[in-house]
């Protein structure tokens, strides 16, 4: 027939236009469409009866799943919720009962479709087409300003006066979601200090922001904007219970984590907590009660921290103990057998993501001067966002060497470069000329260096056992992608 195009190609798939900054390809909008109304489709019903529905809606994302990992781990959650007293069907039935409509059709959708089903595809073909992987999640620091002064903070020797201005700010966001990442976590400092921060949220609405905070700035108007604007979740930082938390944090700032937590759920935000554990209040923080206490308040996740001695006021004396560290990976397994909530340990979990995730692996650090750090507590950078891209940083010497070393060690539960395997970061830093971010900074590959390869040892002592006994699943993958040269 005259006239008629190759009805092989999709014609749309040559197709491209520019919204929001950001190049798009027609095909991938229409994709991004079709599986935007199937997933929200389903939360929809999930809204009105999440115990009939969510064999279902795991079944179809099962369908949809993007790689056989995704689709095992979707397959787990679907026997998962075939059984109504299942610790995942009661998280989803608080979630689906609780929440704003809006964290259903932005957040909710916005992390299955564009940062899960449709960001992987697209990382996947700009990792071939860099010749370096894609991390899922970018960390922003945009301000270190604080209304805390937090003994031990990672961020508290950065100078207060350097921020990232707006502009900057978004062209960061817009250059992740060019490379297909669409979940951005923004830290501190304080970053609800910051008065453009809902506006980046509400401009950037097909991004999933969680948003690391003291909670004290978080008041009823704010908590409302949250939920209005469905895809950003704060994550409020706690040491324990009041006596913990005020010690480090100051007096007064516990019952305001308790009040912004009340505002919070009475407009329905998703949100969450964040724990740092040190020698003095593991067993605060490791104890069901304080679980318990946070998922009554509403909390629907949770992000636990090992104090790093790399912050203000850099002291070992504070870290945990070898056998506290472990003692708080066990409490997590049975947080995540007995209680309604999504707990992740990033130190202890290292089995469930094959090691570290720094150096561009699965996420790098921008600070508020815009130094590119491998990780938010590795205080070492070599570019500037000011001056680079992201893409350009990926490929740049000194982020392809820390990811050729991934991982760092055989053992995963022994996965960091600075407290498990303190030469690492010696070595990448002398050798790429990495300039320490902040004055001190380089205390752990100097003064610190000593006490830190002895914690290494003490703490791999206990953690060889451990691999050993209870990981042989995650023993099984390691020496496969070993074989395999991954």
């Amino acid at each position: 027939m005259s006239g008629c195009r190759d009805v092989g190609r999709w014609p749309s798939d040559s197709i491209t236009f520019r919204k929001g900054g950001q190049t798009v390809r027609a095909y991938d909008l229409m994709k991004k469409y079709a599986a935007t109304q199937v997933v929200d489709y389903m939360f929809s019903l999930l809204a009105k009866d999440p115990q009939r529905h969510l064999v279902t809606f795991a079944k179809i994302l099962e369908s949809l799943a993007a790689t056989p990992e995704h689709k095992a781990q979707l397959q787990m959650a679907r026997r998962a919720f075939e059984n109504p007293d299942h610790v995942w069907t009661r998280l989803a039935q608080r979630a689906f009962s609780s929440l704003h409509p809006n964290f259903r059709t932005r957040g909710l959708v916005n992390l299955f479709v564009n940062e899960v089903y449709l960001g992987w595809q697209e990382r996947k073909r700009h990792a071939e087409r860099l010749g370096t992987n894609i991390p899922a999640l970018l960390v922003i620091s945009p301000t270190m300003r604080c209304n805390l002064a937090c003994t031990g903070c990672y961020a508290g020797r950065y100078t207060k006066r350097d921020e990232i201005d707006t502009a900057t700010f978004d062209r960061i966001i817009t250059e992740a979601k060019e490379l297909g990442i669409h979940f951005i976590v923004v830290s501190g400092g304080e970053p609800f200090t910051r008065e453009d921060l809902l506006d980046m949220a509400e401009k950037h609405d097909d991004v999933v922001f969680m948003v690391y905070t003291n909670g004290t700035l978080i008041d009823e108007r704010t908590a409302r904007r949250l939920a209005e604007l469905g895809n950003m979740s704060p994550a409020i930082s706690l040491e324990g219970f009041e006596e913990a938390t005020d010690a480090r944090r100051g007096a007064g700032t516990f019952a305001k984590v308790m009040q912004a937590m009340d505002n919070l759920r009475q407009a329905g935000a998703v949100f969450g907590f964040s724990a740092t554990y040190t020698r003095f209040n593991t067993d605060v923080v490791a104890s069901d009660e304080f679980i318990d206490m946070l998922i009554d308040k509403g909390a629907m996740y949770g992000w636990f921290f090992t104090f790093v001695p790399v912050g203000k006021d850099a002291d070992m004396g504070l870290m945990c103990t070898p056998e506290q560290r472990d003692r708080m990976r066990r409490h997590v397994l049975h947080i995540r057998e007995t209680r309604p909530i999504f707990v992740a340990d990033f130190w202890n979990d290292g089995p469930l993501v094959a090691g570290c995730l720094a150096g561009g692996r699965s996420y790098l650090h921008i600070n508020a001067r815009g130094d590119i750090e491998p990780c938010v507590f590795v205080h070492f950078a070599v570019d500037n966002i000011k001056n680079t891209t992201i893409a350009d940083v990926l490929k740049s010497p000194f982020f392809m060497d820390i990811k050729s070393r991934m991982p760092l060690n055989e053992n995963h539960l022994r996965p960091c470069m600075i407290i498990d395997n303190p030469w690492v970061l010696r070595e990448v830093v002398a050798r790429h000329g990495a300039h320490p971010t902040h004055e001190g900074a380089d205390c752990v590959i100097t003064v610190l260096a000593r006490a830190l390869d002895e914690y290494a040892e003490a703490y791999g002592r206990i953690a060889e056992v451990a691999w050993e006994k209870e990981y042989p699943k995650a023993r099984a993958r390691a020496k496969a992608a070993a074989a395999a040269g991954e």
